[in-house]
């Protein structure tokens, strides 16, 4: 097991990293930060020069391929690092420094036990891209067909296995300091992302993921998942096929090769909420470096290892709430949330749909363009915190998605009204599901009476839905010996021995530099 000081040295490695950036300021003057974690934040900016404007998915990068996975992660979360940090981190796009060709070679043929060149009779040097677990080339089968390699990171899966050990030990550290620490749950904000990690790290699970996809998408002729080639796919190597199109992020050369802005935008809000609310499985990194349009308008995406699952009783509760959001029924989203669990039961619900009210109101009927969606963000999580909600581990990839899609959408079309688009999706999907009695409650909304139907609709569900909660159960969290516990004390003498050796070590680095 690792020992404390080693994890406080790699911390305050990972600190002054951070400082350097910028990165540790807003940790620090948060008023609900515990006061150690203030002094480690001190002790690690200790000699630095800051840039004015902190830049965090820049720190993430300088720390390494797991710290960009991490952000990513936390960029889902900003109640625990701050809206500024989260937008900010939402740019991480996992471009790294490529492996050579040849360690990318001794890759594939260990992985099939054969030649190269008898597995492809082409294959590109040069990757078209490099990111934190894997990097792509472009080859050609032997029978002529084009296709995109990944390759994972030779050593990559050692890397993430340290790393994420000390984020765990320092997640229990924080946690157990209580109070708003506790509140946010950082162990199991870590224990998703390992969750996840392990998963990407797997390329066989990868494709298993797109073939998946693909199968529940193929009814949607604007989308597309490019099919795996079973016989060049591995743990460590994934083969499938070529995408020829422009990436989505070129919004200039779209227009230029006559692609209708508006339509793409609207397919791509169409696809998410088909993958997210009708077949409860979604693409979960939907940034703009993972989305092709092809020729023919045909929106194709690339990178399927992080994916996200919705049970279909909470996707139920999901549609009703956006349907109630964009219809202005804040007392069923309110009633939604009790139902789920999400907020404890001891607290009242129409205070909680006055609540969401103030934060509903002033974005509907509005453009993105016109939106704070900074302000929207505090109004929402200072909600959570009025009302004791934990946070749902479960819904942490669909935030994070639900984010990136409408910085897409936006940045395709200014102009789209999410609430437009999402509506009547949302409201033929409810129709759909809950047959005629949703259509007469429907009926009911559109003469502007109330939603009374629905929650005794939803109780006449229960029968034909899995008998559980909103919240699936959480993942194992590992046992973890505090620093501070029997036992551990004279680890937290080396931890503090350390850390003030490290600080006068960084002290008279920056006084000789």
């Amino acid at each position: 097991m690792t020992r404390p000081v080693t994890h406080i040295w790699r911390l305050l490695k990972w600190g002054r990293i951070l400082a350097r950036h910028g990165a540790l300021r807003g940790i620090e003057s948060a008023p609900t930060t515990p006061p150690v974690v203030k002094k480690l934040c001190r002790i690690a900016r200790f000699g630095t020069i800051q840039p004015r404007i902190p830049d965090y998915a820049a720190a993430f990068q300088a720390i390494g391929p797991a710290a960009v996975k991490l952000g990513q992660t936390l960029a889902t979360r900003p109640d625990l690092v701050g809206e500024e940090a989260a937008r900010n981190l939402l740019t991480l796009q996992d471009a790294l420094p490529p492996v050579t060709f040849e360690r990318i070679r001794q890759e594939i043929e260990a992985v099939f036990e054969a030649p190269l060149e008898s597995l492809y009779a082409e294959f590109d040097p040069v990757p078209v891209g490099s990111a934190s677990i894997a990097q792509v080339h472009g080859a050609v089968t032997p029978d002529g067909r084009k296709v995109a390699v990944k390759v994972r990171r030779p050593g990559i899966d050692k890397q993430f296995a340290r790393d994420i050990e000390t984020y765990e030990w320092a997640a229990a550290h924080l946690e157990a300091f209580g109070g708003e620490a506790a509140r946010l749950r950082p162990r199991q904000v870590i224990a998703n992302f390992r969750r996840w990690t392990l998963r990407e790290l797997d390329l066989r699970r990868e494709a298993a993921s797109a073939s998946e996809l693909a199968d529940a998408m193929a009814a949607v002729p604007t989308y597309e998942v490019p099919a795996i080639d079973w016989d060049r796919t591995a743990s460590r190597v994934m083969t499938m096929g070529w995408i020829d199109g422009i990436k989505i992020s070129r919004r200039e050369a779209l227009i230029a090769a006559g692609h209708d802005m508006e339509a793409l935008a609207s397919n791509l809000v169409h696809a998410f909420l088909r993958q997210a609310i009708a077949e409860g499985f979604f693409h979960a990194d939907m940034h703009q470096g993972n989305l092709f349009v092809k020729g023919d308008g045909t929106i194709a995406a690339v990178d399927f290892g992080i994916m996200g699952r919705i049970d279909r009783k909470a996707r139920y509760w999901l549609a009703e709430i956006l349907y109630g959001l964009t219809t202005g029924n804040y007392r069923r989203v309110a009633e939604i949330h009790f139902e789920a669990q999400y907020v404890p039961d001891y607290h009242n619900v129409e205070e909680f749909a006055t609540a969401l009210r103030a934060v509903g109101e002033p974005m509907r009927g509005k453009p993105v363009s016109e939106l704070s969606v900074g302000q929207m963000l505090d109004g929402l999580f200072a909600i959570t915190r009025d009302f004791d909600m934990q946070t749902q581990p479960h819904l942490l990839l669909l935030q994070k998605t639900m984010v990136m899609v409408e910085g897409v959408a936006t940045m395709l079309d200014p102009k789209i009204n999410m609430w437009d688009v999402s509506g009547p999706f949302v409201k033929n999907w409810i129709r759909d599901e809950l047959g005629p009695e949703a259509a007469l409650a429907d009926g009911l909304r559109e003469q502007g009476k109330t939603l009374a139907l629905i929650p005794d609709i939803i109780r006449r569900l229960d029968e034909q839905l899995p008998r559980k909660g909103g919240a699936p159960p959480s993942p194992p969290l590992p046992e973890i010996p505090l620093m501070w516990e029997r036992g551990q004390r004279r680890w937290w003498r080396y931890a503090l021995t350390a850390l003030l050796g490290a600080a006068a070590g960084a002290a008279l680095l920056n006084w000789m530099g």
